[in-house]
């Protein structure tokens, strides 16, 4: 799982690419779509879209004349539920801290 959410949180590091994630949410969108709104060759683009799929965050088809990017969801929920996890882990943490900052609270009110 380690190596997926490198792959993931590598690919999702770029404005670019987070952009591409955002807008397909929304749904299957052409190649030229997804470039449009980015000022740059679209060479370079392709580029950002290949380290998607290589993530496993995209994939593409071609119809008829067209590549079509999809969004897959398996990456985004693993990425999901590990950053579920962290959070669970340091909530604790910080209740547990919370705790003690009270308990020191109250033994200072005695004296």
């Amino acid at each position: 799982m380690a190596n997926h959410l490198d792959s993931f949180f590598g690919a999702m590091a770029d404005p670019t690419r987070r952009a591409v994630i955002e807008r397909l949410v929304g749904g299957p969108a052409p190649v030229s779509e997804l470039h449009a709104p980015h000022d740059m060759a679209l060479p370079s683009f392709l580029k950002h879209l290949r380290k998607l799929e290589s993530a496993g965050l995209i994939r593409s088809e071609k119809q008829g004349r067209v590549r079509m990017v999809h969004i897959e969801a398996a990456p985004l929920a693993q990425a999901e539920h590990w950053l579920a996890r962290q959070r669970r882990l340091w909530e604790e943490q910080t209740d547990r801290l919370e705790s003690f900052a009270k308990s020191l609270d109250v033994a200072s009110k005695k004296d």
